[in-house]
């Protein structure tokens, strides 16, 4: 990762000093769901439009979502997951 003068370091080491383990990997799931709902809705063939109307989430909101623009409720994610015939799993990470 390039350095960034401003910090003096990359963002990957001042990320490791401002937070904990814990605060990482929660963002790191954060995008890790975000993403997997960009790629569902794709991969689907379903506008953003589309899956509001599904799911009555207004399409604002699922374009914030997706953009990592805004927090949820999991409950939002169970049903725009539940739309497109999917679910949710937890899973061991890989240490």
């Amino acid at each position: 990762m390039k350095e960034n003068t401003a910090l003096g370091r990359s963002w990957k080491q001042a990320r490791q000093e401002l937070f904990s383990p814990e605060e990482i990997a929660a963002s790191d799931a954060r995008v890790e769901l975000m993403i997997a709902l960009s790629n569902a809705r794709k991969e689907k063939g379903l506008t953003q439009r589309k899956l509001s109307e599904m799911t009555g989430i207004k399409q604002s909101v699922i374009s914030k979502l997706e953009n990592g623009n805004t927090p949820t409720q999991i409950d939002t994610l169970f049903r725009l997951f539940a739309a497109m015939n999917m679910k949710m799993q937890v899973v061991p990470l890989d240490v």
